[in-house]
This record gives C-alpha cells, structure tokens and sequence, in this order.
C-alpha cells in the first residue's frame, strides 16, 4: 500500500507539474461558469471548439495567425536589435546616460497604443504603422533591462581588466556582453509578451485582417465563440513562442547562466 501510495503521489506531481491538472480545472470551471448563461454570451468549451473549427474550415484562422504572428516578429526583431546596442552604448558611457536616461524614463511609461493614432497619422494605415507600433512597445522593455545589465556589471572587473592593458573593446566582448545576456534575454521575453498585447489593439482599432480584427469585429455577429477563439489562439501563440525562447536560453544561452524551466 505504502508504493502504491507513492506512486500515486509522483504521478499527481508530473500532472501537476506538466499543468494537465491545471487546465482540467480550467475547463471544469469555464464548463460551469458557462452553464448559467446563453451561448451567444458565454459559450461552454464545446461550443467554443465547433466554433473555432467554423474558421479553421473557411482558411480565415491561419490567415489571421500568419498574419499577426509576422506582425510581432518583425517588429519585435526590430525593437530588439536597436535596444540592444542602444542599452549597452548608454550604459557604458556615463556622460550619454546622464543625457538619455531622463527621456527614457518619461517614455517608458507611456502606453504604445498611446501613440497608434500619431503612427497612422505619419506612416499610413498599412503594415508599416502597426510595425513601428510593435518595434516602440518591445524597444523600451529592451533597453531598460540591457541597461541595468550594464549597471550591475562590477567595476571591479573592469578596472582589473584595464590594469592587464585589455582594449575597450575586449572588455566589451569578454565582460560587458556575457555580462548582459541574461538581462537581454528577460527583456527579449518581456519584450515579446508587450507585442502581443501591442499588436491586438493595433488590429482591433486600424486593420482588416489579424486576430485582433478578428475579435473585435466578431461582436456585430454576436459570435462570442469565436472572440474566445482569438483569445485562445493569442494564448497559444504566445505560450509557443515563450517556450522556444526557453529552449534557446537552455541550449544557445546556457554558458551564460540561462537556466529556463
């Protein structure tokens, strides 16, 4: 009895680690919760499913995730590959940080979609405001996290380095930057899930396509099903793509103390 206790035990653990556990309960509670009310107000999971699959058949689902997934790429890509330089350039020269860090610090504070009717306005209704739009969400989470990065590097290493006649650019590459990684990549995903967020509203307020459209425009039909399927989906994609970072962090990255679980 005392083994088939313990092996009960473990098997529960991996469930719970693993999260079936959770998400049996999720869909336990959404099954109840949904039971008090109408379909067309709070539809049940199965309900959801025959809905999500109406707009797997019809092509418009991965439409709208082809779409809205290479939206938050590029503009995440490129968020990222101005604030990393950016970061570490102000962080190393104190002078520069004195001047930036002021506007930084104002304007980190300011939403994206603060600035959606602004990017409209300058860049037009196409792809390229939404991109900009996403860029600016990641570009600010980036930045403060490389540079705290560079803040916490000891002085220490880098006078010791100065003293055995190190170039500043060996410096940068053999304390600054293996310094910085594990601030980077906790900006790159913080960065990731404001691109998401950023790119939704971007889609529900000036597109005709995307996930985003798809759950806003989703109301004039009455067709709850289907915002739950957005917001399933988005879930689902943020999830997968939070993941893939991990396991770039537990394989490409791990020389630098990146240990995601």
């Amino acid at each position: 009895m005392k083994r088939i206790g313990q092996f009960l035990y473990r098997l529960l653990r991996r469930l719970i680690q693993s999260g079936i556990v959770t998400w049996i309960l999720f869909l336990l509670i959404w099954t109840f919760a949904s039971s008090f009310y109408i379909e067309n107000f709070f539809p049940n999971p199965w309900q959801t499913i025959t809905g999500g699959w109406e707009v797997i058949a019809n092509g418009k689902l991965f439409e709208y995730v082809c779409i809205s997934s290479w939206r938050v790429f590029v503009g995440w890509i490129l968020g990222f590959l101005f604030a990393v330089p950016l970061g570490i350039l102000i962080g190393r020269v104190h002078i520069l940080r004195e001047i930036v860090e002021p506007f930084v610090n104002f304007f980190r504070f300011v939403p994206a979609i603060a600035f959606l009717t602004l990017f409209l306005m300058w860049f037009g209704v196409g792809e390229i405001s939404k991109i900009i739009l996403i860029a600016y969400s990641t570009w600010f989470i980036v930045l403060v996290n490389t540079l705290s990065g560079v803040q916490s590097i000891d002085e220490t290493k880098l006078q010791a380095a100065r003293t055995l006649g190190a170039s500043e650019w060996q410096i940068l590459y053999s304390i600054v930057l293996p310094s910085v990684v594990p601030y980077i990549f906790t900006g790159a995903r913080l960065g990731l899930g404001s691109a998401f967020t950023s790119i939704v509203t971007a889609e529900m307020l000036a597109a005709k396509s995307g996930l985003g459209y798809m759950i806003y425009t989703s109301r004039l039909y009455f067709r709850i099903d289907w915002i739950f399927v957005g917001i399933i989906t988005l879930g689902l994609l943020g999830y997968l793509s939070d993941r893939v970072m991990r396991l770039i962090g537990n394989t490409v990255l791990k020389k630098y103390g990146i240990a995601e679980k």
